[in-house]
């Protein structure tokens, strides 16, 4: 690409960035790369390598084929942070799934850095949202995806809950034919899974590191139950009633979670600290 078409009257920063992982308040970044795109045509990019003064988990470095080797000898993001502020100054910014994810981890690190990252008088452009918000993510837009037929060819409207069902299961069928054979990561360990026609696997894939459907608990990558909300957060559920704090298990039982939360967190108090203390919380059912 010689030459872009965006209309702009200020310049337009593009970037992305690998990370030692996706939290935003705990991870580095390791590598950031800018494309800055100028009114009338012309962008030019640069790219940075960053020592996160951290290690890289096996399961960051499998995605982004960044290693602790490779960053050992480069700058911390501190010792850029100035070059880099200096690059984007004056720019919008844009990227995918920059809102929820790049932009945050950014002024983290620049807060961190002794910068500020001001965004008031900065317009910010998102990728991703533009194509959910324009490829809708529904049914009918699946079976024409797929099927490359409308859903009303299959009695005639859409909508009554035998046609979605039917749809539903031909969108499904036609995905297994389609993704034969096809890599995807698993979230759960950071390997890699083959697509086939086998239902674990798909399960695999498709429930990703939910424990419970609410999304309260969550595998981390060596496949342990960890918490996903509060104070607790992404650490091991066995291991905060354990150690950091036993009242958390009545509080959760007392308080308004959805059963199969109860039962989940009920089953690894009970073999992780009922079994070892006999005199502790009684065994509750739900």
């Amino acid at each position: 690409m010689e030459q872009h078409q965006l209309n702009l009257s200020t310049p337009l920063a593009f970037f992305d960035l690998e990370t030692t992982g996706t939290n935003i308040l705990k991870d580095k970044i390791v590598q950031i790369s800018i494309l800055k795109a100028l009114p009338g045509g012309s962008f030019k990019q640069r790219t940075w390598l960053v020592n996160p003064q951290m290690p890289i988990p096996a399961e960051a470095s499998k995605v982004h084929l960044i290693t602790d080797d490779q960053v050992v000898d480069a700058p911390i993001f501190k010792e850029v942070a100035e070059e880099i502020n200096i690059y984007i100054e004056g720019c919008d910014l844009g990227g995918f799934n920059v809102l929820r994810f790049d932009i945050p981890l950014l002024m983290a690190e620049f807060e961190r850095a002794g910068f500020e990252l001001d965004l008031t008088e900065r317009r910010l452009l998102d990728a991703q949202r533009l194509y959910h918000l324009m490829e809708p993510r529904t049914l009918t837009a699946a079976f024409q995806f797929y099927i490359g037929k409308s859903i009303e060819e299959l009695s005639g409207h859409a909508h009554d809950a035998a046609t979605d069902t039917l749809a539903t299961f031909m969108v499904f069928n036609e995905q297994i034919k389609r993704y034969n054979g096809k890599v995807v990561l698993d979230e759960i360990g950071g390997k890699e899974l083959t697509i086939s026609n086998d239902m674990d696997i798909i399960s695999r894939v498709t429930k990703g590191k939910s424990v419970d459907t609410a999304n309260r608990l969550i595998y981390n990558t060596d496949s342990v139950v960890c918490f996903n909300f509060g104070k607790y957060k992404d650490k091991p559920v066995a291991d905060v009633f354990r150690k950091l704090d036993p009242s958390y298990y009545s509080w959760m039982m007392s308080g308004d979670f959805p059963t199969e939360t109860k039962k989940w967190i009920t089953k690894i108090w009970n073999e992780n600290v009922k079994v070892n203390n006999p005199t502790g919380a009684p065994r509750q059912g739900v």
